[in-house]
């Protein structure tokens, strides 16, 4: 595929432009690949109908095949047609949590191509919870297969800038909508089991869904890394996330994690590492050594979510040989921080 003359367009993220977005919809219809912002990350869109527009996304990332795609729908009345059946339970969830960042594993109809599922018999669904996502997906006329805006493998992109990085010149628009909000993926639920199944934490919490399916569960595979996994949603299968330097995440009370994190990082630097310190608000001032970013404060554990994936890509930046991260705790939206950053280091994580 040769360069492509990448148009980026800055756009309303509150009131968006119709000519823009009816321009972005011309791509999607054409078969070209537009990235945009949800209240997530940024996606990199397609025609989910179209296969090869969707290959397309495939290729411009360097994504496996074998990773299943999330279509994208601006209305209820738009699963229909995807799904062999919409069940009682996904009716409730839908009207509780939609748009909102919360994917659904239904059965799929033969409408979905198998590029997006992955040949699986199952397709992913959500509505996300941004006005230029919803009103490019209305004015495309079709559901949106959209990965993460990234190349496959790196931190996903919370701003154009982190797009126009990793995809300038590989698609055809980048819709600058500015800094998206909750900046983890979505939750993946899959629906299609006996016993509903988390397969990927996200803004959605185990808690949230355990108030309407008490019987919710996590999947084994978010605990227990398994490379024979055939995944049944993205995220679960491959490294993710991941920056250029190694990634160490300690566990554990702060106050010991702090006091590992000094020890390790005294050692390193010892050795002539360049070593990166990802830290929180309550703990920032606490390191003397290294490079120093605050991902965001313990008390409010959604503003770490938000700032992660940037501030691993700013480490990058700053070409560190080495990465060591404090964990949280994993309840609520901690339970996707550390997935994610469990993802990131490769599962590099130390007890302390």
């Amino acid at each position: 595929m040769g360069k492509i003359n990448t148009r980026i367009v800055k756009i309303n993220g509150i009131n968006p432009e119709k000519e823009l977005i009816e321009e972005g919809a011309k791509f999607i219809r054409a078969g070209k690949l537009v990235a945009f912002p949800t209240e997530t990350v940024y996606g990199l869109g397609a025609n989910g109908l179209d296969e090869a527009a969707v290959e397309e996304i495939f290729i411009a990332k360097g994504r496996p095949q074998d990773n299943p795609l999330i279509l994208h729908v601006s209305s209820l009345e738009e699963v229909k047609p995807l799904v062999k059946e919409i069940s009682k339970e996904a009716e409730i969830l839908m009207k509780e949590f939609w748009p909102g960042p919360l994917t659904l594993l239904f059965k799929k109809s033969t409408l979905v191509p198998m590029i997006i599922t992955a040949g699986l018999d199952t397709v992913a669904i959500r509505m996300p919870n941004h006005p230029i996502a919803i009103e490019l997906i209305k004015s495309s006329g079709v559901p949106i297969a959209a990965p993460s805006a990234n190349t496959s493998g790196k931190p996903s992109p919370t701003s154009a800038e982190h797009v126009i990085e990793d995809l300038y010149g590989k698609i055809h628009m980048i819709m600058d909508g500015g800094t998206t909000g909750v900046g983890l993926e979505s939750t993946v639920l899959d629906l299609t089991v006996e016993t509903p199944i988390i397969l990927r934490p996200g803004g959605i919490t185990l808690e949230d869904l355990k108030e309407i399916l008490p019987d919710v569960e996590l999947d084994a595979a978010i605990i227990k890394d398994d490379n024979k996994l055939v995944p049944k949603s993205p995220g679960q299968k491959y490294r993710h996330y991941a920056p250029k330097a190694d990634m160490f995440v300690f566990v554990g009370q702060v106050e010991d994690i702090v006091k590992a994190i000094k020890e390790r990082a005294g050692q390193l630097i010892e050795e002539g590492k360049t070593v990166g310190i990802m830290a929180t608000d309550e703990t920032e001032h606490e390191y003397e050594r290294g490079v120093i970013m605050s991902v965001g404060s313990r008390k409010n554990l959604g503003t770490i979510g938000q700032n992660l994936f940037n501030v691993i890509r700013r480490f990058d930046e700053r070409k560190v040989d080495i990465i060591l991260a404090e964990g949280v705790e994993s309840f609520h939206i901690g339970t996707a921080i550390m997935n994610r950053l469990k993802k990131a280091s490769g599962g590099k994580i130390i007890k302390v």
